[in-house]
């Protein structure tokens, strides 16, 4: 895959799943590890994104709220 594919697939994906994770939090129908795993997935797609297109500061709010997603699933 070239470079340009790869960051639109991981940015469409990535915010298809952090779309899907707002609204089943903000649903509050008990499907918060689901939320988390998808918010988790996100951060991840983000982080590839922000890898490839060395975007630094956005890196570093994918750790965060990766960190978010993982304190999340244990807490949770």
């Amino acid at each position: 895959m070239n470079r340009q594919l790869l960051i639109t697939v991981f940015e469409w994906v990535g915010s298809a799943l952090g779309i899907i994770y707002a609204l089943l939090i903000a649903s509050n129908t008990g499907n918060e590890i689901l939320a988390f795993i998808l918010l988790l997935s996100s951060a991840i797609l983000f982080a590839g994104w922000a890898l490839i297109d060395r975007r630094w500061a956005f890196l570093a709010l994918q750790v965060f709220y990766a960190a978010s997603a993982i304190l999340g699933l244990f807490r949770w």
